[in-house]
């Protein structure tokens, strides 16, 4: 195993009340020490032994005991926690080595190539040549954290290296103090205080993930124990080809295409201390995946990408995800619901493409979805495909968040630069965080596509509190 990715040291098993007697495989870290910050949380409870047998060769490691809550993290509040789609903590629960370069979230000085006119927007470009993110970023997952003296901000996103004509896709770390000037290192994460490329594929032949992997949400646990665990669920591309005798429309817009080739993609999920070091949790799929796709006559039989996860109360989390519907020949979005976060029932498809003409005719893709705090319902932002293969981001809402979803307008909140500039041929990938006051009351994070296929990682803001339309950052 990679020394960048993951710290393997020994395997527990955990076994959830929620998972009905189920065993659990987590690869257990012992480094660095678990935070310490107890936020109000709502209790999801786990029972167990009070040891975990280990492999041969290995120490013998502590896990809960008898009927310990493990909780998710649900409230919306901006004051002292965090709910699962981005709502403000103000104890920052990250760890960061004291000895590290980067204790303190110096603001970088921003270069020429960030402050022209061609890339308003833009946060995050590529990576520097030959490192793991210099083809393509992608896939941002933004938290915001305030503490007593400072506020910090880290963002989760997929890379791919230019070395070698490489195909396979990693996930790194980036942070800021203002979630506008970002800062990333160079190498391979080696302590708590670097951050950079922070997971790597999985080695083994038979999972779900050994070609590529993408981040889609980042859920924050709490137990008496434990007092922060993060789970990152994410998409895991293997090499097994998609079927596309019935339909070739997709090409226009794949998830993953290489030599005209599309690879499929399931749903994962990876637990960390600290929100460097990752370990797998194997899913009840033989490739260790959450799920799988569904039979030939459904909606979402040739993949599943991005699990967006919500935590709608301590035994109620939802996984919004999406898929190319073949029968519609159009992407779509559906929805699963768990009380344990790993077992997944779906639901179904919650939303198809629009209406002949409009902007998301070819079908709605990567959704993130966020519990408005203030009207109490749930706000999604998506990516919506046109007919031409375009890509724009659209808005829709829901009272309860299941299946009761439209579109809050026909038009898009934001669209591709009309202009030559770093974006001006598709947005998607949305990430909403919504904010504190009356002014930027939202932040849209996105993908942005230029020239060449050239991407990066761009910053939009409402105009207040109107939802409906955003803009480019400018400094």
């Amino acid at each position: 195993m990679d020394t960048a990715a993951f710290t393997r040291i020994k395997t527990v098993n955990l076994l959830a009340s929620y998972t009905a007697g189920r065993m659990i495989k987590v690869t257990s870290l012992i480094q660095p020490s678990w935070p310490s910050t107890q936020p109000q949380t709502l209790a999801l409870y786990a029972s167990g032994t009070s040891s975990c047998s280990s492999l041969p060769g290995h120490q013998r490691c502590p896990c809960p005991k008898s009927k310990n809550s493990i909780r998710f993290l649900t409230r919306c509040s901006t004051k002292s926690g965090i709910d699962s789609n981005n709502a403000t903590n103000k104890n920052p629960a990250i760890e960061r080595d004291s000895s590290s370069k980067s204790q303190h979230l110096a603001t970088p000085t921003p270069n020429q190539a960030l402050t022209s006119t061609y890339s308003r927007g833009l946060v995050l470009d590529l990576g520097p040549k030959n490192c793991w993110d210099s083809a393509e970023i992608g896939s941002p997952v933004v938290k915001r954290y305030i503490g007593d003296n400072e506020e910090r901000w880290y963002m989760w996103y997929h890379g791919r290296s230019e070395f070698n004509n490489t195909t396979s896709e990693s996930i790194g770390l980036a942070f800021s103090g203002n979630g506008i000037h970002w800062a990333r290192g160079e190498e391979d994460v080696r302590s708590s205080g670097d951050t950079s490329l922070v997971m790597n594929c999985s080695k083994n032949w038979w999972a779900f993930d050994t070609d590529s992997i993408r981040p889609s949400e980042m859920v924050i646990m709490s137990s008496p124990m434990y007092s922060a665990v993060y789970w990152l669920y994410y998409t895991g591309y293997s090499s097994e080809e998609v079927n596309l005798s019935r339909d070739s429309n997709i090409l226009q817009n794949p998830e993953r295409v290489h030599g005209g080739k599309i690879f499929k993609s399931l749903p994962g999920l990876a637990c960390s201390q600290d929100g460097r070091h990752w370990a797998r949790i194997e899913g009840d799929h033989h490739s260790g995946a959450l799920l799988d796709v569904g039979s030939d006559k459904e909606w979402d039989s040739l993949f599943i990408a991005a699990p967006h996860v919500v935590v709608h109360s301590n035994d109620d989390l939802r996984m919004y995800y999406h898929s190319y519907d073949v029968e519609n020949g159009q992407f779509a979005l559906g929805v699963a619901r768990s009380r344990d976060g790993i077992r997944w029932v779906k639901l179904g498809k919650i939303i198809g493409g629009g209406s002949k003409g409009s902007f998301d005719e070819l079908g709605v893709k990567n959704a993130c979805v966020v519990r408005n705090c203030k009207e109490g319902n749930y706000l999604m932002a998506y990516e919506g495909v046109s007919a031409d293969g375009m890509t724009c981001i659209g808005l829709a809402v829901s009272p309860d968040g299941l299946k009761n979803w439209k579109r809050l307008q026909e038009d898009p909140v934001l669209k591709p630069s009309e202009e030559d500039r770093w974006d001006n041929k598709g947005v998607g990938s949305p990430c909403l965080v919504q904010m504190e006051g009356n002014i930027d009351k939202w932040r849209l994070y996105y993908v942005g596509v230029g020239h060449g296929g050239r991407n990066g990682i761009g910053l939009a803001v409402s105009e207040g509190s109107n939802i409906r339309k955003f803009r480019r950052w400018a400094d």
